[in-house]
């Protein structure tokens, strides 16, 4: 069976022994070890790495395979994470898209390099959005009114708030994705404590983790 799942990770400053610890404990979870699991250094930039083995991945913020029995990690603390299921081609993708990579359309540009890599087919895509931070708690500056479309900006009482999730939606939608085959989390990782928020908690907050892995 293919998998996903999000959850807590760990706090920013915990030992390599507790997060190495919370690592097995999730990928038990589903049935995999975590050295079965591709891991890179998130950067809020919009580089994306294809991979079929495990490697020393260096920076990123999205990893795509057809690989199966790899899976793809991304981490988060209010960003939006992305996970892409190609299920005719055997496919899976894993973006990390905050306001920086969703400024710089990274999970539009993952699709569309499945499509030229792999012969994607939008229609046939399976993508779930995970739990991140929702507009009205994500204030920006008025920077960034150069930045986004208005229809992804809220201002009330002279603040601007910015609704990162729903750009990345709508980029799914633009690219052929059925509404049908989006699973959109509505969970505010601000608001539930429950998930780890770095807008909510700053230097103290730790980072969820998900992961998607195609079975052998």
């Amino acid at each position: 069976m293919d998998k996903f799942r999000f959850n807590m990770s760990y706090l920013v400053g915990d030992s390599k022994e507790t997060v190495d610890r919370n690592r097995r404990q999730f990928c038990g979870e589903i049935g995999i070890g975590p050295e079965e699991v591709q891991f890179q250094k998130q950067v809020h930039g919009d580089t994306i790495k294809i991979t079929r083995k495990i490697f020393p991945a260096g920076e990123g913020d999205a990893l795509i395979t057809d690989k199966r029995g790899l899976g793809l990690a991304v981490f988060s603390a209010d960003c939006t994470a992305i996970f892409i299921y190609d299920r005719n081609n055997g496919v899976i993708a894993a973006v990390h898209s905050g306001w920086r990579g969703t400024r710089k359309e990274i999970l539009r540009k993952t699709i569309r390099l499945m499509k030229n890599r792999y012969s994607s087919n939008p229609g046939e895509l399976f993508c779930f959005i995970s739990p991140s931070i929702s507009q009205k708690n994500y204030q920006v500056g008025k920077e960034f009114a150069d930045f986004f479309e208005p229809a992804y900006l809220n201002e009330k009482d002279g603040n601007l708030y910015l609704d990162v999730r729903g750009k990345n939606y709508d980029i799914l939608l633009q690219e052929g994705i059925p509404e049908t085959n989006i699973e959109y989390s509505e969970i505010c990782s601000f608001e539930n404590k429950n998930f780890h928020s770095f807008r909510r908690d700053g230097k103290f907050s730790g980072r969820g983790l998900g992961i998607i892995y195609l079975r052998k």
